[in-house]
């Protein structure tokens, strides 16, 4: 492949300062500017995915810092004779175009709502026309991460009615409106069953489709646009239900993918985090604990290993703030449902750092315990969404936290629940036969309300998993014969392999250090 061509340099072109000084002018087009659109179309047009993903990824954003820190890029009807008027390039330069203006400006309700309209343009041509194109799987990721996230935003938008003009309120209330639920929805899964992905990824089982081993490319001089985006769309639609508080709903989606497995999903930094922080969020709000710990264990591990990798990246700040949260939600779980051994020792290192202390307070379950679920819970969840139009009666209020509040209230009341649980695990670990009696006892209860809090602790770690079956959370299991509790602790198998390994590499290093001490 050819090498890579800087397209900006480090000095403003002829005029570019100058413009910056004056103040924003949308028709007024940089050399910079003029010279990215010309070779960033002429890549698409040969399908040069490298060239493309290194202007995208690098001269977009150096540009941006350089010319358009607080000011929109120039518009797309300044650029448009660059590019031969060409329409599908016109509707990529806007949808770059609004999402810079969404990461640095504040967005106004029409530029809002013609962003809306420019996506809906854009997949109406991926769905209906003939693409010709091959475009980075990180592009492809962004367009539905992007999708999702306008969507999001929109709608916290709308639910703060307050202080809203009469010119804003008017537009809202057009009958045709941007960002409606359904549109959303309706366009993820048309890109959805328009891709065949499902199929595809079904064939690839069978080794009749090379989908993954690719990354989704085409190498037979076709498109990769529309199964791509078809693809990343199950997880944009995992992404929507978790907003909308449907955990069951958004963990069906994401089906098709198989996460145990690298996948597609995995070339791209940002679609793997959002894939299993949404996946492990939704398996901790159906009490699938287990899954929830083993996934983020799996990602909290990746991203300690790879993030260095990522610092130069637009997304690393991104990457960090999922990181923090996903170890916030692992506190969680873990506190829910004690199963260290499923958290690699690294992992757990860093836990230990971050929430050890909080965790031992968590266990106790009283107020103070109460108040961490809450605080962690509010730290880590997604910004849920009403997705229904406001009342605009008055007097206008803001709605815009009332199903972040539904979803703590229902996370908490199941955290109260598992109160009692608590006690009855810490007496189950002690002993290997106890009598009920003697138990009732100790948690100062009667026996039938011992026999009910036994039926609530096994109804509590048990779930029911993607495939229906019934699974068990628990580190330890319980059967009661003529009033007897015979205990089963379930044993780690213990890892040596793991740490000799790291014992090895430790003191590999240490003999490196020894003999550039000797050589100095």
């Amino acid at each position: 492949m050819a090498g890579t061509t800087s397209y900006d340099t480090d000095q403003p072109a002829s005029g570019d300062s100058s413009a910056a000084a004056a103040g924003y002018d949308p028709n007024y087009v940089p050399d910079s500017v003029k010279s990215f659109v010309v070779h960033m179309y002429r890549h698409i047009r040969e399908k040069n995915v490298y060239e493309i993903f290194q202007m995208y990824e690098t001269s977009f954003q150096s540009i941006s810092d350089r010319l358009f820190k607080d000011s929109p890029w120039p518009s797309v009807d300044a650029v448009a004779t660059y590019v031969d008027n060409d329409h599908v390039f016109c509707l990529l330069y806007r949808e770059m175009w609004f999402r810079h203006l969404f990461a640095r400006l504040s967005p106004t309700l029409k530029q809002r709502i013609d962003s809306w309209e420019n996506y809906c343009s854009l997949f109406q041509v991926v769905l209906h026309g003939v693409v010709n194109m091959q475009l980075p799987n990180q592009w492809l990721w962004d367009m539905v991460d992007e999708f999702v996230y306008q969507f999001q935003s929109f709608c916290q938008y709308r639910a703060k009615m307050k202080n809203k003009t009469e010119q804003e309120i008017a537009l809202l209330r057009q009958p045709d409106q941007a960002w409606n639920v359904y549109g959303v929805l309706n366009y993820l899964q048309a890109l959805l069953e328009k891709s065949t992905i499902i199929q595809i990824l079904e064939q690839e089982k069978e080794g009749l489709e090379q989908f993954t081993a690719t990354d989704g490319y085409d190498y037979n001089g076709g498109s990769n646009v529309l199964k791509v985006l078809g693809y990343f769309s199950m997880i944009g639609l995992l992404r929507v239900h978790c907003l909308l508080g449907d955990y069951q709903t958004g963990l069906k989606c994401l089906r098709p993918i198989d996460i145990t497995q690298q996948g597609v999903y995995t070339s791209v930094i940002g679609s793997h985090i959002t894939t299993i922080y949404h996946y492990g969020f939704a398996n901790l709000m159906m009490r699938r604990y287990v899954e929830a710990i083993r996934e983020f264990n799996k990602i909290l591990l990746y991203i300690f290993k790879t993030k260095q990798y990522h610092q130069k990246s637009p997304q690393y700040e991104q990457i960090l703030k999922k990181n923090e949260q996903m170890y916030a939600l692992l506190a969680v779980s873990l506190s829910l449902c004690p199963q260290v051994k499923l958290v690699e020792e690294t992992v757990n290192s860093q836990l230990r750092e971050k929430y050890g202390e909080k965790m031992l307070r968590m266990q106790r379950y009283d107020d103070e315990a109460f108040a961490l679920y809450d605080e962690l819970f509010s730290y880590a969840c997604p910004k849920f969404i009403t997705p229904s139009s406001p009342s605009y009666e008055e007097p206008l209020v803001n709605y815009n936290q009332d199903a972040y509040r539904l979803q703590l209230k229902l996370f908490l009341y199941e955290v109260k629940q598992q109160q009692l649980l608590s006690g009855v695990r810490t007496f189950l670990k002690v002993y290997s036969t106890i009598s009920l009696g003697k138990l009732a006892t100790y948690m100062e209860v009667d026996e039938p309300t011992l026999r009910t809090v036994l039926m609530t602790y096994k109804h509590k770690t048990h779930a029911v998993d993607s495939d229906g079956k019934i699974t068990s959370n628990a580190d330890l299991d319980f059967y009661i014969s003529d009033d007897m509790i015979h205990v089963t602790e379930s044993k780690p198998a213990k890892r040596y392999g793991d740490y000799f390994l790291r014992q090895i590499v430790k003191l590999e290093g240490i003999m490196t250090d020894i003999d550039r001490i000797k050589l100095e």
